[in-house]
């Protein structure tokens, strides 16, 4: 079954140009399925109804969010779709399958007051000037540009040489969009080069090839982890006094959408921004808006006092 597996993720990858965390997932997914149809002693390819209706069952009776097994059964799905359509099966056993309604969670998003608090602290954090020159950097760049945490981190340091006003960004699916930076970004981001720079530089005097990415590191992947960052958050929100389990590199994201529009960005200018490929993904920003008037109107008029 592992081959079916692997030519339905090289069909992602082929036909949508999935993305390399999006594989991984749906690997994962599918792998957790095969070895719940193993227990049950058949198979992707001998798999019924019943048997995917079990899987979910036992997800469920595992105490899994709903989000997380509509996740599950999305990929089932599509893995079955790909076998019917490529004749590896008569039927799709997953066809009639519905699955739980995700629950919509309005996201939790940072004041601009705490947004200022969390750039301040960004220079006063770190073990030495580079690690604060290249924090405040982070920051600046997160807050003006709304990117995903995968985004920044592996960002190239070609996009941001010449002292851009706009850098072209590679999102999911290796979609391409561009995206304004803020005069302090931009400021923030020629600090950093320069102390980049100089680090480049002592790195090949002694033989260690150039890097190509805005934030080098020695670790396997080149760049600084999406790990790393989400801990240098933490510390930022603990240094500038907003609570650490409020503020996430996706929590800043939030707060760069949120606050375009209740500056009155338009939405189809703010779904460009964040490489949404539908709007209605970028809709529920609106809804953070209402429900934050309508908790100020509860809390202020006085005919709404109990």
């Amino acid at each position: 079954m592992a081959l079916w597996i692997d030519a339905f993720l090289e069909a992602m990858f082929a036909e949508r140009d999935a993305a390399e965390n999006t594989l991984k997932s749906y690997r994962a997914d599918l792998l957790e399925f095969t070895e719940h149809l193993h227990a049950l002693d058949t198979d992707v390819a001998r798999a019924t109804r019943e048997d995917i209706e079990d899987y979910l069952i036992a997800l469920d009776n595992r105490g899994m969010a709903e989000a997380t097994r509509a996740r599950r059964l999305s990929a089932v799905r599509q893995l079955y779709r790909f076998a019917f359509e490529e004749g590896l099966r008569q039927d799709n056993p997953a066809q009639q399958i519905r699955g739980p309604r995700k629950k919509r969670h309005l996201p939790k998003v940072l004041s601009e007051a705490e947004v200022d608090r969390l750039l301040n602290a960004a220079p006063q954090t770190g073990r030495n000037p580079a690690d604060r020159t290249r924090n405040t950097c982070l920051m600046h760049l997160l807050y003006a540009t709304g990117m995903r945490v995968s985004e920044l981190v592996s960002l190239p340091v070609a996009a941001v040489r010449g002292d851009p006003e706009m850098i072209l960004v590679k999102g999911k699916g290796g979609k391409e969009r561009l995206v304004p930076l803020s005069p302090p970004a931009r400021m923030a981001n020629a600090a950093w080069l320069k102390t980049r720079d100089i680090a480049q530089e002592a790195a090949i005097a002694k033989g260690k090839p150039p890097s190509r990415f805005l934030f080098p590191s020695s670790g396997k992947l080149g760049h600084l982890s999406r790990i790393r960052f989400y801990t240098l958050v933490k510390e930022f929100a603990v240094n500038a006094g907003v609570p650490p389990d409020t503020v996430t590199p996706h929590s800043l994201r939030h707060a760069f959408a949120t606050h375009l529009l209740a500056g009155g960005a338009d939405l189809r200018v703010i779904q460009m921004l964040l490489g949404h490929a539908d709007v209605a993904t970028t809709e529920i920003y609106t809804h953070v808006l209402d429900e934050k008037l309508r908790a100020l109107v509860m809390e202020h008029h006085p005919l709404a006092q109990d």
